[in-house]
């Protein structure tokens, strides 16, 4: 049955739609029936459009609220969401994917010894920032005060008098042979050496503390996924992490 219906149309007349008239050739194309179609498609489709939101204003309740009234603005006449503040640094996000908590430990660590070495090797004696200390001298006259010499005071020569450390008395100068630099170009290269490695320093203290901060977070990240009920207590900032308050559950 199906080959004969075949066969019936294969020899049917194909339809042909007229074109447009000669006479009507400035009015453009003639409009077929699915052009059509497609017009009155859309036209329907932007009516129902217009009157669903007709009909949404109407019942719209004035005293609604939604979190998006203030967590969005108008731009352009667009409502975009606004872009809220980021609560952690490039480092740290790059260092959270990329590594565990123990890895991250592990090298805080290190750190912490490096720091512990390093302070044993400079006593932090002539570092900057440190609270200088006051050496207070007590005479009993205005003429003592006036005559006051300190070098002869601390018995040592006047060139030590401004160092806080190694400050040898003259007993100890004449007595016995100085052991170390003594041509000033040398002191002064000790002291650029010196003032680099309290820059090591402090910059390793403060990996220290971004190391220490980062291992925080990846712990409180792994506490959330906890199913016990919490309450956060504190945000989450770029110095530290945040602070949640878990429910107490009796182990059993």
């Amino acid at each position: 049955m199906s080959s004969f219906r075949k066969a019936l149309k294969s020899r049917q007349r194909d339809h042909k739609e007229r074109s447009q008239l000669g006479f009507r050739k400035q009015l453009g194309l003639l409009e077929k029936k699915k052009d059509y179609k497609l017009r009155a498609d859309d036209y329907h489709k932007k009516q129902n459009t217009l009157n669903a939101l007709r009909k949404k204003a109407m019942d719209k309740n004035p005293d609604e609220f939604y979190f998006k009234m203030v967590n969005t603005q108008l731009k352009d006449g667009v409502h975009v969401e606004k872009a809220k503040e980021e609560e952690m640094t490039d480092e740290q996000k790059k260092v959270m994917r990329s590594q565990d908590i123990k890895y991250v430990e592990m090298k805080r660590v290190s750190e912490a010894k490096k720091i512990e070495r390093l302070k044993s090797e400079l006593h932090l004696l002539d570092a900057e920032g440190k609270q200088k200390n006051n050496h207070m001298f007590f005479v009993d006259t205005k003429h003592e005060v006036e005559a006051f010499d300190l070098a002869t005071h601390l018995n040592t020569v006047p060139e030590l008098v401004k160092r806080t450390f190694n400050r040898p008395t003259v007993e100890t100068l004449e007595k016995k042979s100085i052991v170390g630099a003594v041509d000033p170009k040398n002191l002064e290269k000790l002291a650029k050496q010196r003032k680099h490695q309290y820059e090591i320093l402090s910059q390793r203290i403060e990996r220290e503390k971004k190391m220490f901060v980062i291992s925080q977070k990846i712990q409180t990240r792994k506490d959330l996924q906890d199913k016990n009920k919490k309450v956060k207590v504190k945000n989450e900032t770029t110095n530290s992490a945040a602070i949640y308050k878990f429910e107490a559950k009796r182990k059993r």
